[in-house]
């Protein structure tokens, strides 16, 4: 017989971990770039009874008796993921973004095969080929960058790289990089080396779905995404792709090949935020996250901070800290940020002279803080205090903590704290 009593009764340890990292979340601003806060639904679904169940394979196609739910679960989750953003084919079962693009380099590549891919240490992502990363271990990848003068992808040299190494998929997609995207002109370049056009869209999807942004998936071959950053859903990834043959092979690179059994819990979770998403508030939403990236950035500008490319078309921006302090690190920074009250990472910048446990930069995103309920007031404000405290002494710091902790408080992400709010 199951143990229905509450989770403070059980394990009351665990529950004052929980509640203290309410606490936590309910006393920052948050502009940590890939965090978001989910709604109750969110929550209640992802503690649901589907974490229970155990399946293998796809919908119609188990491994494991007793899936009929879960699979009219899963199903729900797929057309709300196509009605959502487009496609014809829904993979909603990868854990992370990560195994979303490990699906479909196994699915479509063998080891050995040649990718083009934005280098880390210019914005792109671990799963873009670091050759600490699976990514680089298993796959031949060739890495464009950015302009040393603009900061801004060289779409010149993405062709040029293409046309020399022919790889068998182009990759366009970003963990740092503040500026849009231009699908069109990746598209073309696919099309002319006969390559599959991939877009990891793990960090703008949710601002995809709100229509703030173009969307990929009109563009893409494949589209991988995680569901908890600007989507604000379950943690977790997923995949779309344009053609039903590809899609499948994409399956069988994630099942068998790189996952077992999946979360069905989370991909409830997923099924919630798809439905979110579709809603106009969620518009609204991604308005507002843009505006507010927006005021972040033309505060700092006036204070005299330098932003990678100038500024931000998108969510996030990266601040190169060495125009605040020369001598102050990205991860001191961020460490000092931290404990005024403000949350972010610390990032390496492009041409960054610092390895990548310190760096010279910080990243801000302001999905989170967005739900959060912070305007652009806010946003423009914190910017300042941000400034502020990396400029002050030590001994200085308390009253721009105070500032900061004021409208963290005056912004909640979870007023109803724990655990009347999870229940």
């Amino acid at each position: 017989m199951t143990d229905d009593r509450s989770l403070e009764t059980v394990d009351p340890e665990l529950a004052g971990l929980v509640r203290k990292d309410v606490g936590r979340q309910n006393s920052s601003v948050h502009l940590i770039a890939s965090e978001n806060f989910v709604s109750r639904a969110v929550l209640q679904a992802t503690g649901s009874v589907f974490t229970n169940k155990y399946a293998e394979g796809f919908p119609g196609r188990r491994y494991y008796e007793g899936c009929a739910v879960v699979d009219e679960m899963e199903r729900l989750a797929q057309a709300r993921a196509l009605n959502l953003l487009g496609g014809v084919h829904a993979n909603v079962q990868p854990h992370s973004g990560a195994q979303a693009n490990m699906a479909v380099y196994f699915g479509l590549l063998q080891p050995g095969d040649k990718i083009l891919g934005m280098r880390l240490d210019q914005g792109g992502h671990l799963t873009h080929g670091s050759p600490v990363n699976f990514s680089g271990r298993l796959y031949d990848f060739v890495s464009y960058g950015i302009d040393e003068q603009t900061e801004r992808i060289d779409m010149e040299e993405v062709r040029r790289l293409a046309v020399e190494h022919q790889p068998k998929v182009v990759l366009a997609g970003y963990s740092a990089y503040p500026r849009h995207l231009d699908y069109e002109a990746f598209r073309s370049i696919a099309d002319e080396i006969g390559a599959i056009f991939m877009v990891d869209a793990a960090h703008f999807i949710g601002l995809v779905a709100g229509k703030a942004l173009p969307n990929p998936v009109e563009h893409a071959d494949v589209v991988t995404f995680t569901t908890h950053k600007a989507l604000r859903g379950a943690r977790g990834g997923a995949v779309i792709a344009n053609d039903e043959e590809i899609g499948k092979k994409i399956e069988k690179g994630l099942f068998p090949n790189a996952q077992g059994g999946s979360l069905y819990n989370q991909i409830a979770g997923k099924a919630v935020a798809f439905h979110e998403a579709a809603q106009p508030a969620f518009a609204d939403y991604s308005q507002r996250i843009l505006a507010n990236a927006q005021a972040m950035a033309q505060r700092f500008v006036e204070e005299g901070v330098r932003l990678v490319t100038g500024g931000t078309d998108n969510h996030l921006m990266l601040l190169d800290i060495r125009s605040i302090d020369e001598e102050m690190t990205g991860k001191a920074a961020a460490k000092r940020l931290d404990s005024v009250g403000v949350t972010l990472n610390f990032n390496s910048i492009p041409n960054d002279p610092q390895p990548p446990f310190r760096t010279s930069g910080v990243r801000i995103g302001t999905p989170a803080s967005t739900t959060q309920g912070l305007g652009t007031d806010q946003h423009a404000e914190v910017a300042s205090l941000i400034t502020a405290a990396l400029r002050a002494d030590e001994s200085a710091l308390d009253p721009i903590e105070a500032r900061i902790r004021e409208i963290a408080h005056a912004f909640p992400p979870y007023p109803e704290g724990f655990p009347g709010y999870v229940g």
